[in-house]
């Protein structure tokens, strides 16, 4: 008898115990962001660590992150019981809090990224902002189906197809909403191969999707040099709340075209970007446990982030119709989708499609330019809700 109850008493101190529907579902859940990220390999640098977070905050008694430490009505760190009481995670966490993960990962895709297509063609950047369209669409979306201001301007974000800018402005105006516009943000980013080609094919013409663009001018060392020094002093001067993602953007394009800090850029474009990515991913999809992730506000938040996307493309396609009118037919409209953020994917997608109308058509470098713009005009789109609702 003493045995059994010895065995029972094991069981109840057990994680096993703590199990109810609510963690099951949210273990499928995890499931499935694991197979999109090992067998379909969508996005699989940050699902695979969120996906991992997820589990961690999922098991009972686990007690590895507490999110009333950080996500509260006041918005403050609880410092006192985080000093006291505080794990790994909360620790970690704190990455994400205090806005330090997000800039970090900017200076990594600034040191790979080439501006050189949206320098050679000023124009494209245009593009970039038309394809902001779809933040705006889906904030007036949120405030329709009842969220607060800040709340939808987080949930607004997700359009601008950039991870990291979504948790940077989700963590400062509504962070109860951070594990759902995390996982939409960057599911949507893995999906735009699949969202994208219907609404180019739905909003151009044959004879506008098979246009051949001229060759780009090449850019030279001091234009390249002067870009990230200028859009910086330029961007911080007129929306201040935009400077850690702008600056960090171009600090690390700085490294990378600079010819002179090559470790830097190096570091900055390997071993730092994906150090932060581990510890951003881990850290955000500690946050999706069950009471957090499992609400119908949820739901709603991944539909917005779906109209997000469709319009931001829709938004970036009809400005590339719009040029192609004006330059009486010398821009292809495919790249006008390329705007949203997520670089070089949505570029790679403008390639692909032109050149099933054209397959002597090569659009890849001209939808670098609105691609890298929309980088730009995310950071900057967040910078706007930021000091406006902050």
């Amino acid at each position: 008898m003493e045995f059994l109850k010895s065995i029972g008493g094991v069981f109840t101190s057990s994680g096993f115990a703590g199990i109810t529907y609510k963690e099951l579902i949210m273990y499928v859940i995890v499931g499935i962001l694991f197979y999109l990220a090992v067998v379909k390999k969508f996005e699989p640098l940050l699902l695979l660590p969120i996906a991992f977070g997820m589990l961690l905050a999922n098991l009972p008694f686990a007690n590895i992150f507490h999110a009333d430490y950080f996500i509260n009505e006041q918005g403050a760190i609880n410092w006192a019981d985080l000093g006291k009481n505080g794990g790994l995670l909360d620790y970690l966490y704190l990455g994400v809090k205090l806005g330090i993960y997000p800039p970090l990962i900017f200076m990594g895709v600034g040191a790979m990224t080439d501006f050189s297509p949206l320098i050679a063609n000023p124009k494209s950047i245009l593009l970039g902002a038309a394809a902001q369209f779809g933040v705006f669409v889906a904030f007036a979306g949120a405030l329709l189906l009842g969220f607060t201001v800040p709340e939808a301007a987080s949930i607004g974000i997700i359009g601008g197809a950039d991870g990291p800018t979504a948790i940077y402005v989700t963590k400062t105006l509504a962070p109860k909403l951070l594990p759902a516009v995390a996982i939409a943000a960057y599911s949507y980013m893995a999906l735009v191969p699949f969202i994208q080609p219907p609404i180019m094919k739905a909003f151009t013409t044959k004879k506008a999707r098979s246009t051949v663009m001229d060759q780009l001018r090449p850019v030279s060392k001091t234009e390249q040099v002067l870009f990230p020094i200028v859009v910086t002093l330029v961007t911080s001067l007129i929306l201040p709340d935009a400077t850690p993602l702008v600056g960090m953007l171009m600090l690390g394009n700085l490294f990378k075209v600079s010819g002179v800090t090559e470790r830097l850029s190096k570091t900055a474009a390997n071993e730092l970007i994906n150090i932060v990515t581990i510890l951003l991913g881990v850290s955000v999809g500690a946050t999706c446990n069950a009471e957090n992730f499992l609400r119908l506000e949820t739901l709603s938040i991944i539909g917005l982030g779906l109209c997000a996307f469709a319009f931001a493309t829709f938004g970036g396609v009809m400005f590339g119709n719009f040029m192609y009118w004006v330059t009486k037919g010398k821009v292809n409209p495919l790249i006008g989708s390329a705007g949203v953020s997520a670089v070089p994917m949505a570029a790679r997608v403008s390639q692909v499609v032109g050149q099933k109308e054209n397959p002597t058509n090569f659009l890849l470098m001209h939808a670098m330019g609105p691609n890298v713009a929309g980088v730009i005009g995310s950071a900057v789109a967040a910078g706007v809700f930021l000091s406006l609702f902050k």
